[in-house]
């Protein structure tokens, strides 16, 4: 893992347009022109109690990994939350995942779901899409 590398706060429907880096040594993506290991989310969890998350944020779906260690009791279907990790694009299932660095409900949190929109629309602003000048 590379840590100098972005972690980009995206909607997951953006994801698909991520492409693996030739440049990089380590397996890292690129979107809009952005070298990234990391992704951030916030979103809705839509998944099972099998240990198969899948998260929707409404513009698409995205898995959850968890290693063995970390596999938590207390995530279930419906809670709102912030997942950041390293991402890994689509295989022949079509689905992006998120292996879980970190990991937080905010389901009690008031306007989380229109303040990550936000957030998502202020890095696009601020730092995806700036024209050099």
């Amino acid at each position: 893992m590379d840590y100098n590398l972005a972690a980009l706060k995206l909607f997951s429907g953006e994801l698909k347009d991520a492409r693996p880096s030739t440049s990089s040594s380590s397996a890292a993506s690129i979107i809009y022109g952005i070298l990234f290991q990391r992704a951030w989310q916030g979103v809705l969890v839509s998944g099972s109690d099998e240990g198969r998350f899948l998260l929707d944020d409404g513009s698409g779906v995205v898995e959850l990994l968890f290693s063995a260690e970390s596999q938590p009791q207390q995530w279930k279907m419906g809670m709102y939350v912030m997942v950041v990790g390293p991402y890994v694009a689509a295989q022949s299932d079509g689905i992006s995942t998120i292996k879980v660095h970190k990991i937080v409900d905010l389901s009690e949190q008031p306007d989380r779901e229109a303040m990550w929109n936000l957030e998502v629309i202020e890095a696009h602003k601020l730092f995806y899409l700036t024209s050099p000048e």
